[in-house]
């Protein structure tokens, strides 16, 4: 009844469970400078131990859980892992902080065809560098080879984020009224969104390829789409000790219209001013070669701004020298109105 010609592994269905000892073993080395004196258990145990700060009277955890999405291929295509693990860190923490929280700890999961320990080191050490920083730990996470799901050379990322606020002090926009001004936030270029439409305008509409610099750019289309998803922690955290912030909006699937009215409450609407902040090149070449309308590239890119501050006016230039003095460049791009709710670009 059964022919078998010799006998069957797990490594001969094609998962090798030596790599993931392997890769775990990696992991360890590299985790250690997100390993803080909260995290009383880590990396290789059934699970993560994270022992809570103290000092707060109201503690609220804020979760967050992300992906790279088609930035993936991009990478994959251009050979280059290193910072597509900041981006999965960035898109977490840049949620839960936009809430108030400090994050704590994050996890992340790797699912492939089939597992090379040394691909898999340089994904991890984008994740280890986002962890950085948003100062935060790298507690655990999953890797997982899957033949069938995967074909070899394949993989996907999840990340998931837990910060720590006060209840007092989370931030949803309850407070936002009118006169308010918005501060926006440069981004580092596309970040993680908007990669089904720029992957069909280089590569389907013109036929670019990676190693190709455009006219008026420095670098290849490559590194232009691969530049990492700016992590806002530390700006957002120096600001929270100096003003009041009404409402933060991370800028990401659904650009600026889409984000910033998920902060706006019933009765008010949000002026955006698109001609207030320098938008970088690369959104103009896509547009350009893609004959995309200005309404489909802000409903579809963050272009150039990559988080929405909500401020009373009178704490605005106080909010812009805390960023200042944290790096990062704030400009008014609008204000808050009476109206029918949600966004309108002018």
């Amino acid at each position: 009844m059964f022919m078998m010609a010799k006998e069957t592994t797990y490594q001969s269905a094609g998962v090798n469970i030596q790599a993931g000892y392997e890769v775990v073993r990696r992991i360890k080395k590299l985790v250690a400078p997100v390993q803080p004196s909260a995290v009383l258990e880590g990396i290789g145990a059934f699970g993560g131990l994270y022992e809570l700060p103290h000092g707060y009277q109201e503690p609220v955890l804020v979760s967050g859980c992300d992906g790279v999405g088609t930035k993936i291929l991009i990478a994959r295509r251009w050979d280059k892992l290193e910072t597509i693990g900041v981006d999965l860190v960035a898109m977490s923490v840049n949620d839960i902080a936009a809430m108030g929280a400090k994050p704590l700890f994050f996890l992340d999961y790797l699912a492939v065809g089939k597992l090379e320990p040394d691909e898999a080191e340089r994904l991890l050490v984008g994740v280890v560098e986002g962890c950085k920083q948003a100062d935060c730990a790298l507690l655990g996470g999953e890797t997982a080879e899957m033949p069938g799901v995967y074909d070899p050379g394949e993989f996907d990322l999840a990340g998931f984020a837990v910060g720590i606020v006060e209840k007092s002090k989370i931030i949803a926009g309850a407070g936002i009224a009118p006169g308010d001004v918005l501060l926006g936030l440069p981004s580092s270029g596309l970040h993680s969104n908007g990669y089904s439409l720029a992957r069909k305008i280089c590569f389907e509409l013109n036929d670019w390829t990676l190693d190709w610099i455009p006219p008026g750019f420095t670098e290849p289309l490559g590194e232009l789409l691969l530049e990492p998803t700016k992590i806002y922690v530390k700006a957002i955290q120096g600001v929270l000790q100096e003003v009041e912030v009404k409402g933060i909006a991370h800028i990401t699937g659904g650009g600026l219209p889409e984000n910033v009215a998920r902060i706006i409450p019933q009765g008010l609407t949000a002026v955006i001013e698109t001609g207030k902040w320098p938008v970088p090149p690369v959104f103009d070449l896509l547009k350009e070669a893609g004959r995309v309308s200005k309404e489909e590239m802000y409903s579809a890119f963050n272009m150039g701004i990559g988080l929405v501050l909500v401020i009373s006016p009178e704490a605005a230039c106080l909010a812009q020298k805390a960023l200042s003095a944290a790096g990062e460049t704030a400009y008014v791009i609008g204000s808050v109105v009476s109206g029918e709710g949600g966004v309108r670009l002018v």
